[in-house]
């Protein structure tokens, strides 16, 4: 580790690199409850392109967040969850959407 990212950079920068982008962890959020399928993930967030929500969800079960099960029907049926690992996420998206909520409430705009 370089002297200068002793101070935790290193991992900040490691967090954003797994969590960071627009998606990401408003993804996890609907996942935190609930399995969901694809369709359910697009209709819950409909501002996120498909190719956009594809790309986040791979890279989401890439990094051991997510799994992906695919249910052998017809039509195909495929489901989003947490994986054990990425339910360790939990109280940090808890804790995000706590700050979320008293900025708002600071700005005065809740």
């Amino acid at each position: 580790m370089q002297e200068d990212q002793s101070d935790g950079t290193v991992f900040v920068q490691t967090t954003l690199k797994v969590l960071g982008g627009k998606w990401k962890l408003l993804i996890l959020w609907h996942l935190k409850d609930n399995d969901r399928r694809y369709s359910e993930l697009k209709r819950l967030i409909p501002e996120i392109t498909e190719k956009m929500l594809v790309q986040q969800l791979r890279e989401l079960e890439s990094d051991g967040l997510v799994n992906r099960t695919v249910f052998s029907e017809v039509p195909p049926k495929v489901e989003y969850s947490f994986t054990e690992y990425g339910r360790s996420l939990e109280p940090v998206l808890q804790t995000l959407c706590n700050w979320g909520e008293r900025h708002l409430k600071r700005l005065e705009l809740i």
